[in-house]
């Protein structure tokens, strides 16, 4: 490793939250998709490269492997929004796939397909990753929050020294302000660090309090636009069929789905014909926060 945080609430953040996942390295980053950036970095992947990316998912996966250089290439979602593993097709190209926790829900085992898996696990704070590298965001809106960050664990010792040193400006080993690589200043501040040993610390009790608001939601919604079980509690979303413009001016904290990949300006292709297409019009998500049982079932009357 050339570089070592100095910081020790820092040091101390990454190691609790990699033992909390049963991973041996943490290494901790200014931001969710900086987290995938790096791993994508620290395995080498670049221009005339490419990554599998779930068209069901927020841009910043996608963005992470353009930043390299590499082209993402977009598989379509199943109906429970995770990616269609049965649609990856793995060429000479292929460097990495990136699957997605959506809305707490996990996807269908990558390692399969024989390339390194780096798991977007913004939105899976709980579930026990299974990839080379699992990616973490800590945004504001996350289960664990540090306002902005993001983590990179991962069981390989090497990749681990690669993504601090390429986070912490690539400085050599003896800080001589000599840096044998381009590194980025994506280091991760003590009071974030602090904020977020709390909160793991407390997890128990952060997951039990979205639990109970998912059993409110699972009483009183019609079961008919209840989506399945989820393995962790992020988000709470269901199926408006079509009346989602209707539901949406009726709750204002609901909020879309994400379109698909395809559809952004900078990815444009082809969409009307997938999956994701499908569920971005009659999808939306509620909160798990800050919600009492009186509160859901007054929305919940809205869907009767």
């Amino acid at each position: 490793m050339l570089y070592k945080n100095h910081s020790s609430k820092v040091n101390e953040f990454e190691k609790a939250w990699a033992k909390f996942n049963g991973y041996k390295y943490g290494v901790a980053c200014n931001s969710g998709t900086n987290a995938l950036f790096l791993a994508l970095r620290a395995l080498g992947i670049g221009p005339g490269d490419e990554v599998i990316v779930p068209e069901f998912t927020m841009v910043a996966t996608a963005w992470a492997v353009s930043y390299t250089g590499a082209k993402p290439v977009f598989v379509d979602c199943k109906d429970d929004l995770t990616i269609d593993t049965d649609k990856i097709r793995i060429t000479k190209k292929t460097k990495a796939i990136i699957p997605v926790v959506i809305y707490g829900r996990t996807y269908d085992d990558c390692r399969r397909f024989g390339v390194p898996v780096v798991e977007d696990m913004a939105e899976g704070h709980g579930i026990k990753p299974r990839g080379k590298i699992a990616c973490y965001s800590f945004y504001q809106n996350k289960i664990i929050e540090t306002g902005e960050g993001g983590m990179c664990l991962t069981n390989d010792k090497k990749l681990a020294d690669e993504m601090r040193s390429l986070a912490n400006m690539y400085f050599d080993k003896d800080r001589s302000y000599l840096h044998p690589k381009i590194g980025y200043n994506f280091r991760l501040t003590e009071h974030q660090s602090e904020q977020g040993l709390k909160q793991i610390k407390n997890f128990k009790n952060i997951i039990k309090k979205r639990r109970r608001i998912e059993k409110w939601w699972n009483k009183y919604l019609p079961e008919a636009i209840q989506m399945p079980k989820r393995e962790t509690v992020w988000m709470y979303d269901i199926d408006c069929k079509d009346k989602q413009e209707e539901i949406k001016k009726l709750i204002p904290m609901s909020r879309y789905f994400f379109k698909p990949m395809s559809m952004q300006p900078f990815y444009l292709g082809e969409y009307k014909h997938l999956n994701a297409y499908k569920w971005s019009k009659r999808g939306l998500y509620l909160p798990l926060w800050d919600l009492t049982e009186k509160e859901i079932i007054k929305i919940s009357k809205l869907f009767k």
